[in-house]
């Protein structure tokens, strides 16, 4: 049975689609910074807000919540992962252009 209702699940299952989305459009946008195992994991993420949407409406408020937290804490470690590659690889630049002179 797939009951899929608007409710807090959907909102949920949204925002981690877009975040997944965006690291989809990573390899797109700054080759650079991307890595191989982002496709393993944007995959694993949609695959997991999929199941949000259509199964979420079965969460109690407590699992609900868990499973809020789960996901904001993932944005926020992959938002400043990225942030990090950006500045290491920002970093390399700057040496070996340093190098060069």
């Amino acid at each position: 049975m797939i009951n899929i209702g608007f409710g807090p699940n959907i909102i949920l299952g949204i925002v981690l689609w877009i975040g997944i989305i965006l690291l989809y459009l990573l390899r797109v946008i700054k080759p650079e910074i991307a890595r191989d195992e982002d496709i393993f994991f944007a995959t694993i993420g949609l695959l997991y807000s999929c199941i949000l949407i259509i199964h979420g409406w079965r969460l109690d408020p407590i699992l609900l919540f868990s499973q809020v937290l789960i996901v904001s804490s993932l944005i926020v470690a992959g938002w400043e992962n990225i942030r990090l590659r950006g500045l290491l690889a920002n970093t390399s630049k700057f040496k070996r252009r340093n190098k060069l002179k």
